[in-house]
């Protein structure tokens, strides 16, 4: 059998520290920890889902902007849902990568909204509260950093819409149910949503990642595989999912995408963690975050950090942080 030194050409080292710059593929026994160690590729694959800080409010189908959270990246919101009671709430919070502040409320409080956009700009529309008349919501409404302000409402008003964007002058919401699930695709651009090409298959609870232009519709219900692609004109199907997520959140753009936190199967029986990548041709599975739940709020400015807040079943406040390294990572080896 092939040793090592027979497939390197060398044995593996005996340092009694870590190297300072290791390159990947490198190997060596570090003698002060005892350990075998070595320098792996990372990536997605060595993407990892840690615990952050809690949400002041439990909530669940709720929703997220400011696309997840790094020291290089923007803040995250967390926007509406519904209480364990099962009363609706506009709450609005903001993260800082460690802890949760409460903000102003939405004026009307709803869950299954579909949120898009940054932690000081951002757009919330359609949604659900069946204390309401209609239950099924239309209204629009436009984050400027402090407050939410009003603005003319969805053409169609629907909840569970999937949602794109950059900003609260610059969105795409698609899908929905509104009675049966819904292909219509509006368009924001800070005035006025504006009807423009459907889906080509209709479903409501579509996660959602990118821009007013190039944007995927990523699974939802019923038991949707189907993921489309936006191109500021009109959606073409690509690769499904391997794993339908109604109400799944994106993270990422539209060359690289995750989508997880979703509702598996549909309906569900509760218990699915998975995460899965797109890497622009195929979909993978990667790391599991740790509190399974279904219905949480989050998002990611790129698939190397993401976040996810919220949930049932139970109820939680719980929130977990997804981070990828860009470059190789030292590994400690075990004989598990």
């Amino acid at each position: 059998m092939a040793d090592y030194k027979n497939i390197k050409g060398f044995n593996i080292q005996y340092l009694d520290s870590d190297p300072p710059n290791p390159i990947e593929g490198q190997m060596w026994f570090n003698s002060t920890s005892q350990t075998l160690k070595g320098q792996a590729a990372g990536g997605i694959a060595a993407g990892t889902w840690a615990s952050g800080g809690n949400l002041n409010t439990a909530r669940w189908i709720t929703s997220g902007a400011g696309r997840g959270y790094t020291p290089s990246a923007s803040a995250a919101l967390i926007i509406g849902g519904r209480l364990a009671t099962t009363t609706y709430v506009g709450n609005t919070e903001l993260y800082n990568g460690s802890s949760w502040t409460e903000l102003n409320d939405l004026n009307t409080s709803r869950d299954q909204l579909a949120s898009s956009g940054t932690s000081t700009s951002a757009i919330a529309a359609g949604g659900y509260n069946d204390t309401l008349s209609p239950a099924v919501v239309a209204s629009s409404e436009s984050w400027n950093g402090t407050s939410w302000t009003n603005t003319p409402s969805l053409n169609l008003a629907r909840y569970e819409p999937g949602g794109a964007g950059e900003s609260n002058t610059s969105a795409l919401r698609f899908g929905g149910v509104n009675g049966p699930p819904k292909t219509q695709t509006e368009s924001w651009d800070g005035s006025s949503w504006t009807e423009v090409n459907d889906l080509n298959t209709a479903s409501g609870g579509r996660g959602g990642v990118g821009t007013q232009t190039a944007a995927l519709a990523i699974s939802g219900s019923p038991t949707i595989l189907n993921v489309e692609e936006w191109n500021g004109t009109s959606w073409t199907e690509i690769a499904d999912v391997l794993t339908a997520q109604r109400g799944g959140i994106g993270a990422g753009s539209v060359s690289e995408a995750l989508v997880y936190g979703g509702e598996f199967p549909v309906p569900a029986t509760p218990g699915y963690r998975g995460t899965q990548y797109y890497n622009g041709t195929n979909w993978t599975e990667v790391g599991d975050f740790a509190t399974s739940r279904i219905y949480g709020g989050g998002g990611g400015l790129t698939v190397n950090a993401a976040i996810l807040a919220g949930g049932t079943p139970p109820v939680t406040n719980a929130t977990e942080e997804w981070t990828a390294p860009t470059g190789p990572v030292t590994k400690t080896f075990t004989t598990s």
